[in-house]
């Protein structure tokens, strides 16, 4: 019986683990980059993370790449016009010294341009994150039906 428990427990923090994953490079620790799952032929996407700066001087998110997508770019959503618009964000995003930058939809994102692949849930690919002082950092892309609970919170 104690060892069905343990292989319970295991089993629990594996999926745990596999729902919420971070990554540090430098001053920067990386929470849970994940994208939605897009039907088969859709020629964009859209990943989101947060970027916590724990540092005492501010960095740059400058861009990505990743195999997945023949470009990616960040990307923020304006309102112009009375329209909701998108466009690139040129120079790159910041990340303040002791503060966090939000990638989430319907804010700022990393936009996925020429996908190779179908983003199925379940699903992960990687991608690097180009920083202008902390240095490159690849991360996995969790593929998810609906937002996690932590972005829902984000969202406006």
């Amino acid at each position: 019986m104690r060892q069905i428990l343990l292989a319970c427990t295991a089993l629990l923090a594996l999926s745990a683990t596999a729902q919420a994953h971070e990554y540090q490079v430098g001053s920067l620790h990386i929470d849970h980059p994940w994208t939605r799952a897009m039907p088969p032929g859709a020629p964009t996407g859209a990943a989101y993370l947060v970027v916590h700066n724990r540092g005492e001087t501010a960095d740059r998110l400058l861009g990505a790449d990743t195999p997945a997508a023949d470009k990616a770019e960040v990307h923020e959503h304006v309102h112009q016009d009375g329209l909701m618009k998108m466009r690139q964000v040129e120079g790159g995003l910041a990340i303040p010294a002791g503060s966090a930058a939000v990638l989430e939809p319907g804010g700022t994102h990393l936009m996925l341009f020429g996908l190779k692949q179908p983003l199925e849930d379940g699903t992960r690919f990687p991608l690097t994150l180009h920083f202008e002082k902390a240095g490159d950092l690849q991360v996995e892309v969790a593929v998810q039906k609906d937002a996690p609970a932590a972005a829902s919170e984000h969202q406006h």
